[in-house]
């Protein structure tokens, strides 16, 4: 079924609305168990919404194995998706913010409380990120290190490929995540693939996990799958990359190959010169979690993660 969860009057008669669709079994009983699947935070990341995508067509394909409720939004920027961008259009405001919103607020606010409103009681939510232009990152999931056992529990079931723990000093209290697990809603964040890119395999990974974890909800009946181990990444597990000098970066690895230290990850260019200007090398052994999306760098650009004696 689908639901507006909020409309607000714009410029010249327009109308902005941010919508779900609910699923829920045919004759439920009152005491389900619901899931909340949210994307477009960010108009740029489009691998979310194919994941909204698929997750309600296979549903809907199997819609006897629902045992509970599925609220899927898979727009909640629907004006920065319009114009793929990562901020709202109409204020430049970054719409991961501003949450828990405010009812007396602006249109961002307004509309964030509302969704906060929307998803009180859900048993668990899952906000699907992509990277940004310039970099494509692995599946995984990103907690806090403040997180309980049950978050890295259902973390832990999403099919990623690592669990990133990062430390609470550098979390985002504006994030729609952060705003509901301080309400005690279990709230995973996943990032994978780039912006403006939908990487498919990566996509299917993710939508894997989240039937797992709605199986571990008793909310799906069906069959799933995921990863029997998922390895979980600290902070201090993790090297930066960052070039000194400007140019184009060329690649000469790929995402979750392993490195060995010293070895050339990927070269700059000078265009104008035909010359090398920079070999970045890894720093330790271990394995490519991020690499450089977009060619053009300049000097200070990150353009890998790796993390140090991980093998896979």
């Amino acid at each position: 079924m689908i639901e507006t969860v909020v409309s607000v009057k714009l410029p010249i008669g327009e109308m902005l609305r941010i919508k779900k669709n609910s699923l829920m079994p045919d004759c439920p009983d009152g005491n389900e168990k619901r899931i909340c699947l949210i994307s477009g935070i960010y108009g740029d990341e489009l691998g979310g919404q194919y994941i909204c995508g698929e997750i309600i067509k296979r549903i809907k394909e199997n819609f006897s194995l629902l045992s509970g409720i599925v609220d899927v939004y898979p727009a909640v920027n629907p004006l920065g998706l319009d114009a793929r961008t990562r901020v709202v259009p109409t204020t430049d405001m970054d719409y991961s913010t501003v949450f828990p919103g405010d009812f007396n607020g602006g249109m961002e606010e307004y509309t964030a409380a509302k969704l906060v409103e929307d998803m009180k009681g859900a048993s668990c939510c899952i906000d699907i990120h992509s990277s940004n232009i310039f970099l494509q990152e692995l599946p995984q999931v990103r907690l806090n290190d403040d997180y309980d056992e049950r978050l890295l529990h259902l973390a832990k079931l999403m099919n990623t490929d690592l669990i990133w723990i990062h430390p609470s000093t550098t979390v985002n209290e504006g994030s729609l995540a952060y705003t509901l697990n301080q309400m005690g809603i279990p709230t995973l964040v996943t990032e994978s693939g780039a912006a403006f890119r939908i990487k498919y395999d990566y996509c299917e990974q993710i939508i894997d996990g989240i039937f797992t974890v709605m199986k571990e909800l008793g909310i799906w009946k069906g069959k799933t799958k995921s990863k029997r181990h998922v390895p979980v990444i600290k902070e201090d597990e993790i090297f930066y990359l960052n070039c000194e000098s400007s140019g184009l970066f060329v690649s000469h690895k790929k995402l979750n190959e392993q490195v060995k230290q010293g070895e050339v990850i990927g070269t700059i260019t000078n265009p104008l010169l035909g010359a090398v200007e920079e070999e970045i090398t890894a720093p330790k052994d271990g394995m490519l979690m991020t690499l450089r999306e977009h060619p053009g760098v300049t000097e200070g650009s990150l353009v890998a993660r790796v993390i140090g004696g991980m093998h896979l």
